[in-house]
């Protein structure tokens, strides 16, 4: 029998966030192509409190409440996305494929996490947003060189191939352009430095799924002129 009044799902899922985090921002990006309607909720995650690290007790966002659960790591919650809600479809069906994306994914959220996003925006951003001090200019100075060498490992990816991972938007995209959207909110690339990964960018940020990330402000910080803007 039909529950005359049913709930609709989407009113019952919630993320907690922080609005300048890769790994948020990915699950966002997903959440939004998939159609899914989420409550955002901005978590300190740096004071955490006994409820939030009921949610997750690794005290990281991002934290996805969706059907009964608290599901935390952002690979985790995306992949339970991707088979919960398979279309669109942001992981291909043939396992070599599935592969590629996932190496990327890992390439984006460990090694340029590493090397670029963790140098740059958690120096410049989450320093001054926790109390944390000034940032350290040598992390700053290295993450400014480490990202030449990223963003030519991407125009290699693109010159021979449509998409990162193939010839389709996988989830290696949105991975990619979480982090990017981040460096981009305090103008940290250099989009001169490649026309493909500019032009790759610019299709990605002219989604819908990236309205929400777009309209990001972040206290203390403001936007750069061309950060919204779909033609740069």
């Amino acid at each position: 029998m039909n529950n005359p009044n049913p709930v609709s799902r989407a009113v019952m899922v919630r993320l907690y966030h922080f609005a300048l985090s890769p790994f948020c921002r990915k699950v966002r990006l997903v959440l939004a192509e998939k159609k899914i309607d989420v409550e955002l909720v901005e978590e300190k995650y740096w004071e955490p409190k006994t409820e939030f690290l009921r949610r997750n007790p690794a005290g990281k966002v991002p934290i996805l409440k969706i059907d009964g659960m608290n599901l935390s790591e952002s690979q985790a919650i995306c992949e339970y996305i991707e088979e919960t809600h398979p279309e669109p479809a942001l992981m291909p069906s043939a396992p070599a494929e599935r592969a590629e994306v996932r190496r990327l994914v890992a390439w984006f959220d460990d090694k340029f996490h590493h090397e670029v996003t963790k140098n740059l925006v958690y120096e410049r951003v989450n320093k001054k947003i926790m109390r944390g001090g000034y940032p350290d200019g040598r992390a700053v100075k290295a993450g400014a060189a480490n990202i030449k060498f990223h963003l030519s490992y991407m125009e290699w990816l693109l010159d021979h191939r449509r998409w990162l991972a193939g010839d389709r938007m996988t989830l290696a995209d949105f991975t990619a352009a979480a982090h990017l959207s981040c460096l981009d909110y305090i103008s940290d690339v250099d989009w001169n430095r490649s026309p493909a990964v500019k032009d790759w960018y610019a299709t990605m940020k002219s989604r819908p799924a990236f309205r929400s990330i777009l309209a990001d402000q972040i206290s203390g910080f403001i936007q750069p002129p061309h950060y919204a803007n779909l033609d740069f």
